[in-house]
Parts: C-alpha cells; structure tokens; sequence
C-alpha cells in the first residue's frame, strides 16, 4: 500500500492497516452520476443529477446569509442554495458557468431548489460516468478522492495477488448458491452500469450477499473455535446431589414452573460435565431466575465447592443477599455479603470466609473480583444483569477459580431478552436457557401513556393508590447521561411531591447514597413505612415490593425500551392489578413515539427487545463497547436471518473438513479482531 504516513495514519483511524483491509472497506451507499434529468422532470425527494448554466448569483442577508443561484437548462430553471460558503464560490458560481449537480430537490421559499448539493464546474458535452460513484466512510483529512485512488490502486493489485483468493471450497460456494469472492469485491467498488442502483444500495445484490456470508461465517467460526477451545479445560464435576436441593424446595411458599424445571435441569446437567459450562439463562422481569441460581449454586455446594453471585449495583447485590441468605441459612450454608462500601473489618471478615473456604456462597458487587479476594476453591461464579459487566470483568472472577488446574462453572442471567436473530449471532459461543413463563398468581401491568400537561390527573391516582393502603414509585430520568443532573431532578421531584402529598410518607432513593442509607430507605418501603418513593433509575433491576401497584416513569420517552420494560417489571410483584403511567413531554420525535407505542402495546419482553433492535441495531442494544464483540459491518441481522442460519450451518462443516480454509476465512474477516473474549 503506497501512502504517506500521514495518510497511513488517517486509514488506520478507519481500521485500515494493510492492502486486504482496503479492498474490504467497502462503500456506505452510491451516487448514481451516470444519468441526467431534465430540470422540469427530475421528480424530487430523490437525489437526482441536472446540468444547466447559471443565470444568476447573489448572496442573500434575511433570513439568513446564504448563497443564491439559478441554474437553467432547456426544460426549466432550478435554484441551488449555500448556506455555508466560501468568498470564492461566489466567483467559482458565476453566471454563465456550466455545473452538474446531484442532490435531492425540493420545495423551497424560491421553487424548486437543491441545498447544498454536490457541484461540478463541467465543459458542454463532457461525458457522464459510466459506472455508479461508490462513496466511503472517511475521516477528517482523508477525502472520498484519495480514498478512491488508493482502492482502485490495490484493486488492480488484487487482480494480480492472492489477496482476493478464495476461503470456500467449492461445494460451499455452489451449495448456497453465492458468487466468487474477487467477483463480488471488483463488483462493489466498481459496478458496471447495468447493475441495478437499488439492489446496489438495499444490499440485496449478490455480490453483497456474497460479503454478507463471508461476515457472518468468519464471526461463526470463530465463537466455534471458542466454544471447543472452553469444552477442552477442566472443571469441578459437581455431581446432582439433591439432600440440599429437596430440602430448600421444602421450605419454599411456591412451586417452580415447569420453565423454571427445564432450564434447572439444564443447568445441572451442565455442571456435572467435566468442562466448564458457559451458559445464559435468559428470562423476563419477575420470571424466577433468582431461584435457578439457587439451586445451581447448592449442586456447587453440595460437591464440596463454593459459589459466587456477582450483581452491577449493590442494591440488588444486597437484595439477593437478603433473600439467599433467608433461603440458605436454615440449611446450614454460610453466606457472606462483599460490596466496595464494606467496613474495613467486615470486609476483612468475609474475606478470611472465603480464603478458608467456610463461606459456601459468596454474594456482592464488582468487589468480588478485586485482587485480595481468593477464594478457597469456587466452583461456580454467577453473574447477574451480565450485559453490565464489561467482559474483563466476568473473565476476573472466572479466573478466580483456576488456581487448581480448573476453570469454574458460569452462569450468566439476563432480563435483557435476547432477540432470537442476535442471540444466534452473537451469543452462538454460549449455551442458552430461556425461561419463557412466568409464576402464576401475577396480575398482568397496565400500561397508560399521559402527556405531562396531565399531572393532576396522575396525583389523584397516586392519592387513591395510597388511601386504598398501596405504595407507589416516581421514577425520574437519566438525563444526558449525568448522574448530577439526575440527582438534582429527583431531589426538587421528591421536594415537590412532598408539599403535594403533606398526609403521605414520602422517600427517596438515588445513586449517591451510601449502600448502608439505601438499603435503610427500600427496607422501610418494603415494610410500607414509606408510601411514595421516589428513586432514580437505581431500582431499574431487582428490587421487589408486592405492595407496590403504581409507578410513574417521568420523561419516558428519554428511556430505552428495555429500560422501561425494566422498571415496569418492579410493579405487578403481588397479585393486585398493576398501573405503570408513562409520563412524556410534547412533542415527541419520531423515534420517541416509536418507543411508547412498542411498550404501550407489548408486555412480553422478547417481542419488545425483537422491536427494539430493529430501531437501534445491534450495537446499541448490546452495549457494544463492553461486550467484547466486533459489530457486524456488513449483515443485517433482522434482513439477513437467512443467511445467518447458513454460515451457522457451515461453521461445523468448515471447522472440521477444512481446517486451514476456516483459519485462513477467520483472519482475512477479523485481523486482530479474532479474540472474541466470551466469558
């Protein structure tokens, strides 16, 4: 690759490191210069291309400073506007000087008009292009003019190397009916004028098909080879024991569901394997996943080894705390509690337990995985909410328990659902187990949308609610992701609702409190001492009060779906109907109304988070920047499903009758991406 270091150093901003990196940057969409409308019939709303000569220039003060020319050909006569310009484009867009344009025409103060659009100072009859004009994704610095030079220098190369050489065996190729590799690159930087400008620009083409595939293989292939490398360590073989299993199942005031059965036996099976099992159990809020990992956690215990929970907050830390310690101390089990707001003493206290191995069952924050926690011989790790946790920090505690030769057990759960499409993407490394039921008994929520010019309507509920002897939460926003701003707004809500409420208890829960002052606050709203409380987006996972019938999400249009769907899921815990108001500021954004209308109208979370991911795409949904996983370029996973079923299909095929060609397909699609750190 023939550039500057300056140059160099620009592509590599793109992730551009080498000739093949090139030839896989891969245009964002095309301009179609090869054809022109007359002036009188270019439709608009479309980009479009027109030449004519200017007949006017001037530059407009009111209403705002701007460049303003006329363009006539032989139909008509169209406007083009610059509201950002240089002094010389006022000479450059003289009158009498023959331009091309492409841009999209619309309706404006001066008729017809193209804003800002792409202009060529061109000679009469100068010839049109003959093929579309790919544009790039470029960086400060680096113009779709260098760009091109360079990809279509390598392109003449690759014509030449191997770089383009085929990854497929043939039989692959003609089994999904794709097109050749190098066919489908030249094709994409290059089309000829006969290839269709949609299929081009929907990637629905062959040739984008092709580099589809090849994406998703690669991204297959390499969570197999993850999958068998995992398979080939040693783990704990935790035989199924069931003396302490029967006897917590005993003690319990319901009965598990015949989901929660399934995924149990799942999970057991898994752990009386002698390879480390690496599975996600995925469940809606409220469906009992708690419960599952009880009794995963005590197949650890029961074969002499010890577990650990790891949750995001410490508010949900704490509450499985309370509640595993109330499962597991009438059988015996030591449970200790580590969170990073411990007292020096306690701390130290709970880490001598876990050293010495008398703590079976450790429960905590992300203090769990800090340096001077060792544990004597752990088993099983658990991580809770795990989208929260960056992937260092579940391989940390994974990592706690190799000190013998052995990796432990993990268990991840997540109330995020997983769309079907993006769990066999993304998480085709993992063994999943849904539970896809919730216990009986529950009331369904109902969900009411009302505009913020309502308020009065929603404190005569909340009055209600509280005369009827129920308890209500006021959830206020994150606000641009500032933990100052979202204090501010919860402490003038709380001071506000207090005044408006005299007669009610009102209280207060947010991120800035001390682990010890919020633990107080929800223990009091769990006994009912407090009627109203009012909390930050704190109490989105695990906190649970069956009294609890009405909550108020504030600004909710702000929020993502899963959030929402989130905190909707703290009421509707008892078996009293169940009222959550999503309060919203007009006007709403397109994207907005969306929202409210997916969350109004679905209650089950794998419908919304299917929905969701079509409005935000993958990254966004998965918390991309700490899930470890290089985001797809290329495929759609909502669009290409089938294509995605394919190179799952191939993966095994690859992985065990062409070895080389996999390694080789891995390396061309990933570079030094290929460490998928799944843990």
């Amino acid at each position: 690759m023939i550039a500057s270091a300056n140059v160099q150093e620009k592509l590599s901003r793109l992730g551009i490191r080498s000739e093949r990196d090139l030839l896989l940057h891969l245009p964002i969409r095309y301009e179609d210069e090869t054809h022109l409308f007359p002036i009188s019939d270019a439709p608009s709303g479309q980009v479009v291309q027109v030449e004519g000569v200017i007949i006017h220039t001037e530059v407009v003060i009111r209403p705002r400073r701007q460049l303003v020319c006329q363009v006539e050909d032989n139909s008509g006569i169209l406007v083009m506007r610059f509201l950002n310009f240089y002094g010389s484009q006022i000479k450059t867009y003289a009158v009498g000087k023959r331009v091309r344009l492409l841009g999209e025409i619309r309706s404006g103060f001066f008729g017809a008009e193209m804003v800002h659009p792409k202009c060529r100072i061109i000679r009469e009859s100068e010839s049109l292009a003959e093929s579309m004009t790919p544009i790039y994704s470029i960086t400060a610095g680096l113009t779709q003019k260098i760009l091109g030079k360079l990809i279509g220098q390598v392109l003449q190369d690759a014509q030449k190397t191997q770089t383009l050489a085929e990854t497929l065996p043939e039989k692959i190729i003609q089994k999904h009916r794709l097109t050749g590799l190098k066919e489908s690159v030249m094709c994409l930087h290059n089309p000829s004028p006969d290839v269709s400008v949609e299929a081009l620009q929907a990637r629905t083409h062959p040739a984008w098909r092709r580099i589809k595939f090849d994406e998703l293989l690669a991204q297959q292939l390499s969570m197999r080879l993850h999958y068998r490398q995992r398979r080939s360590h040693s783990a704990p073989v935790l035989a199924q024991k069931d003396r302490l299993i029967k006897a917590l199942l005993k003690q319990l005031a319901f009965e598990l569901t015949t989901a929660q059965i399934k995924v149990s036996a799942e999970i057991s099976r898994d752990l009386a394997a002698p390879h480390p099992m690496q599975r996600l159990l995925q469940g809606d809020v409220g469906s009992g996943k708690t419960i599952v990992a009880a009794l995963a956690a005590l197949q650890a215990i029961e074969n002499g080894f010890q577990a650990a929970l790891m949750a995001p907050t410490e508010i949900l830390a704490e509450q499985h705390f309370q509640k595993l310690s109330a499962w597991f101390d009438p059988l015996g089990i030591n449970v200790v509690w580590l969170s990073g707001s411990q007292k020096k003493k306690q701390k130290q206290a709970a880490l001598d337990d876990i050293a010495l191995g008398t703590a079976q069952l450790a429960v905590g924050t992300h203090a769990l995985f800090q340096d001077q926690v060792v544990f004597h011989q752990l088993g099983l790790a658990i991580v809770d909410e795990q989208h929260r946790f960056g992937v260092h920090q579940r391989l940390a505690l994974r990592m706690k328990g190799s000190l013998s030769n052995t990796v432990p057990h993990q268990l991840m759960m997540s109330a995020t659902p997983i769309p079907r499409t993006l769990s066999m993407s993304y998480f085709a490394d993992l063994d999943v187990s849904i539970i896809d039921e919730l216990p009986p008994g529950r009331a369904p929520i109902v969900t009411k949308l009302i505009a913020d010019n309502r308020r009065n309507e929603i404190i005569a509920r909340i009055e209600h609610a509280c005369q009827q002897g129920k308890q209500v939460y006021w959830v206020c926003p994150l606000i641009e992701e500032s933990e100052t701003l979202q204090l501010q707004t919860a402490m003038e809500t709380y001071e506000s609702l207090s005044k408006e409420f005299p007669d009610l208890s009102v209280g207060l829960v947010h991120g800035r409190l001390s682990t010890q002052e919020k633990t107080a606050v929800m223990a009091l709203f769990k006994q009912g001492e407090i009627q109203l409380l009012v909390a930050t987006t704190v109490i989105e996972v695990g906190v649970d009060v069956p009294n609890a019938s009405l909550m108020v999400i504030e600004n909710a249009e702000r929020m993502g779906l899963s959030q929402l769907h989130q905190l909707r899921g703290r009421v509707g815990r008892g078996s009293e109907a169940s009222i959550c108001i999503l309060l919203f500021q007009k006007p709403l954004s397109e994207i907005a109304r969306k929202r409210l209308k997916i969350i109004f109208e679905h209650t089950d979370g794998f419908e919304i988070a299917r929905q969701d991911l079509q409005l935000r795409g993958p990254g966004e949904f998965l918390g991309a920047r700490q899930s470890g996983v290089p985001m797809l370029r290329f495929a759609d996973l909502e669009q290409d499903g089938e294509l995605l079923a394919a190179a799952q299909a191939t993966a095994n095929e690859m992985l065990n009758d062409y070895p080389d060609l996999a390694q080789r397909h891995i390396e061309r699609w990933l570079g030094d991406k290929t460490e998928y750190l799944r843990v």
